[in-house]
């Protein structure tokens, strides 16, 4: 059984947990969210933008998501962020989602805009920025932006130090990354904060310490980058399994 969780921090910012019993309840927990908020930004606005995580945890979500019964002529899908590879490496996000899920339901080729890794990155991330506002328009907002969190308080292709996390203007940024040693393409805090709804799916025992340092230690989001996602429109839903959220303190 799932509980959930009100997260004070230490500057009085409250952040919503819902903490599942184990990993594969996270995993059903994370499709259902998804698939709700799809069909109900379906039924309000007539489609439903959503952009995707990579890594390891968000593809079991991916597969199941794939069996909600979705009008997926009206799913547009965007990427959080990416490698700067070829689209057919098995390092590219959207390589994994490609696999996970979009060969996988009825998706129009056109409802898919994946960030370019294989040009020029900084080409790559201005044509991206392009893509944005065309898609979604003026207010440039996006459904759900799904989200994970590393070992090092890097969310999307945000590290600590890059000037991404900081960015104020500009909705996708390129950056070198020393610490993987390649190019990553990045959403920045300015479109990511813009969503209607942003969900962080963080599992493992693992991520017990750096999750509590990010929701409830110092504010510091250039050491910590996902303390820079602070959505406008409501605050983001952590998903968590029990692990993950065991150093957590807050009220039920």
């Amino acid at each position: 059984m799932s509980e959930t969780l009100s997260i004070a921090a230490p500057d009085g910012s409250i952040a919503e947990a819902i903490a599942y019993p184990d990993f594969a309840s996270l995993i059903s927990g994370a499709a259902d969210a998804i698939a709700a908020a799809a069909a109900e930004a379906i039924a309000e606005r007539g489609r439903f933008t959503i952009a995707l995580s990579g890594g390891n945890t968000p593809r079991p979500v991916y597969q199941r998501l794939a069996s909600a019964p979705l009008d997926w002529s009206r799913v547009h899908v965007f990427f959080g962020d990416e490698r700067c590879v070829s689209p057919r490496d098995a390092r590219s996000n959207y390589h994994m989602a490609k696999l996970a899920l979009l060969d996988r339901v009825p998706i129009p080729p056109g409802n898919v805009l994946r960030m370019r890794g294989e040009d020029p990155p900084e080409a790559a991330a201005d044509a991206y920025s392009v893509e944005l506002r065309r898609e979604l328009g003026d207010d440039g907002r996006l459904d759900l932006v799904l989200l994970g969190l590393g070992h090092d308080g890097h969310t999307a292709s945000l590290f600590p130090g890059l000037a991404a996390v900081t960015e104020t203007r500009r909705t996708a940024m390129a950056s070198y990354v020393e610490f993987v040693g390649m190019w990553r393409l990045s959403l920045t805090p300015v479109a990511i904060n813009a969503a209607r709804r942003v969900v962080f799916v963080v599992t493992g025992d693992d991520k017990a310490d750096i999750l509590q340092r990010v929701l409830q230690g110092p504010r510091q989001p250039v050491v910590l980058p996902a303390q820079a996602i602070r959505p406008t429109a409501r605050p983001a839903i952590w998903l968590l399994d029990r692990v993950a959220a065991a150093k957590l303190k807050g009220k039920h």
